[in-house]
Formats: structure tokens, C-alpha cells, sequence
């Protein structure tokens, strides 16, 4: 089986604090060969790169702020990112974006939050890590300018439709897929874009602990772990008539070729 490359993932959450070594061996006994853990703040960011750094060989990382936590971006938090940036463990700046659907920050902070991200992605020139969730639009409308000056951009646990994908990919953006397209109820729309997304332009991710398939083997843990992304890798396979192999391949080329990986 082709190496296959977790994107994202949250290896620093707090469900993983009592077993993660194990979590990872499970996941390399899977065929998964390197993870980026995402960093989500300031905090995060921080313990993912020293995490990373203990394991360079099959551990990268990202540095940023989520959308849920812009009311608390500062200077010092900026401070943090730049300085974390400079390490080679780090390969992303994020993850960043805009989450419109439960607003733990206001809009107006979230967009601050951004704009300073995607400033510091051009400055550094490492690609941006993006979330956006109930917010295509808006988006957009901030990636669009500065997409010319930045290194790259992926937009991670991508879930729209067909619509929504060609928006992205004509600003030559990368497509993040997780188990949410395992789920025939409301995943509907993203499994009828998977099918369209270029084959040069898909990455592969979990999104652990968060975002289990719903049609997971029964008996599998609520708590997803990178050792499922092959259960993903089938069904996104199934879904673009494609064998595994095949999807692995191309998935794992993009990936190195846009962070960077040796």
C-alpha cells in the first residue's frame, strides 16, 4: 500500500494525552507514514511543534489561530506564529479561516484574525492551513487578493459541494477531504464533489479526535485517530472510481509537493 499522509489532525488535544504514542504506532501500522498535527492557537501551536520537533521523520506541524479562538489573536500571538514559523517542523501557517456557524468569536474579530494570518503567510511564504465553516462566501472575498502573494493554500475538512470546490480550485487551491464523506446524510453535497475535485489538487486528512465516519466498523471508538484515514482513502476512492492505490498515490504526491515534505 501506497504511504499515506494525515494533513490534520490534533495530536496535542486533550483525548490523546494518556496514549498518544500508541495512537501514533496504530496509525503507522495503518499505512499512515507522517502526520501534521494543526495548530489551533497560540498554546497549541506551540505544543504541536515540540511534539513535531521529537519526531521529525514522521511529524510535521502548523502554527495559527482557529477561528474560534480570534477574539483572543494579539500581537503576542503574531509574536508566537512568526517565531514558530522559522522552524522546519512547521510547514503551514494556520489553522486559520472563518467559522460563521457558531461564532465562539464575532465575525469582525475572526476576519481581523485572518487578514493578520494570511499577512504573515505571504511574509514567510509557507502555505495557509484554512477552515471555513457557513462561510464560503467571505472567505473568498479575503483569500481572493492575497492568493497571488501566498506560497499555497489548502482549504482543510472541506465539506461543500461541486459549487463551492470549483470557487476554490480557481483560485489553484488544494481540497482537504475527512470522514464527513463517509456520511450519506450530510455529506451528500461534498461526496457529489469529490468526484470533480482535479487529482492533483486532493489531500487526504482526519481531522482527530474530531470527525469519526459514520460508517466506521462497528465496535470502533467515538474518538477518531489517524489510523482510520485509510477507511477515508476507500471511500473517497469509491466515490471517484478510482482503486486505492491510485488515490493514495496522487494524494501523497500533493501533499509532499505542497508542505514541503522530504
Amino acid at each position: 500500500m501506497i504511504e499515506l499522509i494525515d494533513i490534520g489532525l490534533n495530536l496535542v488535544h486533550r483525548s490523546f494525552q494518556t496514549d498518544r504514542a500508541a495512537v501514533m504506532e496504530r496509525a503507522r501500522a495503518a499505512g499512515v507514514g507522517h502526520m501534521i498535527i494543526t495548530g489551533t492557537s497560540a498554546a497549541a501551536s506551540e505544543a504541536a511543534a515540540a511534539l513535531a520537533r521529537e519526531d521529525r521523520a514522521n511529524l510535521s506541524s502548523t502554527a495559527g489561530t482557529h477561528p474560534h479562538h480570534a477574539k483572543d489573536f494579539s500581537a503576542a500571538t503574531e509574536d508566537t506564529i512568526r517565531a514558530l514559523a522559522a522552524g522546519d517542523e512547521v510547514v503551514a501557517i494556520g489553522e486559520c479561516g472563518l467559522d460563521f456557524n457558531r461564532n465562539f468569536s464575532t465575525p469582525e474579530d475572526q476576519r481581523a484574525c485572518l487578514r493578520a494570518q494570511l499577512e504573515i503567510a505571504a511574509d514567510v511564504q509557507l502555505p495557509v492551513f484554512l477552515h471555513e465553516r457557513d462561510a464560503h462566501e467571505a472567505l473568498c472575498e479575503m483569500l481572493e487578493p492575497v492568493r497571488p502573494r501566498l506560497a499555497g493554500a489548502v482549504v482543510h475538512c472541506f465539506t461543500g459541494g461541486p459549487e463551492q470546490a470549483k470557487r476554490y480550485l480557481a483560485m489553484d487551491a488544494y481540497l482537504g477531504i475527512t470522514g464527513w464523506v463517509c456520511d450519506e446524510r450530510r455529506g451528500q453535497a461534498l461526496r457529489e464533489a469529490v468526484a470533480m475535485i482535479p487529482s492533483d489538487r486532493l489531500m487526504l486528512e482526519t481531522d482527530a479526535p474530531f470527525l469519526t465516519p459514520r460508517d466506521a466498523p462497528k465496535g470502533t471508538p467515538r474518538r477518531n485517530e489517524p489510523a482510520m484515514l485509510p477507511h477515508v482513502l476507500g471511500a473517497v476512492a469509491r466515490l471517484r472510481g478510482q482503486s486505492p492505490e491510485e488515490v493514495a498515490t496522487v494524494a501523497t504526491e500533493n501533499t509532499r509537493r505542497f508542505f514541503g515534505l522530504n
